[in-house]
């Protein structure tokens, strides 16, 4: 299984991004994705997860100004970042930590994706 994340980019402060992420390759099921980040001298945090029926959870410092979504037929997922601040930039990593293939749970990780807002 691979993960392929996109959209990253440079966007100056209030703007908007949105970052894509989708899942190739064989797997039974794909359970919950979703989106880490890591920024400079700062230690990985979660921002936001979604299972597969929807239910998503936001780290503090995200909430009400990104929104995660999927598309399971397409097993892809979404992360709306609005209201973006400077403190938002980071390196972003797509998350897949449950896929299923047979009867094991396996973690997998996309390539990084920088995202840079300027004041």
């Amino acid at each position: 299984v691979q993960l392929q994340a996109s959209g990253g980019g440079l966007v100056q402060a209030g703007g908007s991004l949105r970052l894509s992420c989708a899942a190739s390759g064989s797997a039974d099921a794909i359970n919950s994705m979703g989106w880490y980040r890591r920024a400079p001298g700062k230690q990985r945090e979660m921002v936001a997860h979604i299972d597969r029926n929807g239910y998503t959870h936001y780290g503090d410092s995200v909430k009400d100004r990104f929104t995660i979504s999927r598309d399971n037929a397409k097993r892809s997922v979404y992360l709306q970042m609005s209201s973006l601040k400077p403190e938002d930039t980071a390196v972003y990593y797509c998350n897949a930590p449950d896929v299923r293939i047979g009867a094991q749970f396996q973690t997998y990780w996309g390539q990084e994706t920088q995202v840079t807002v300027s004041s």
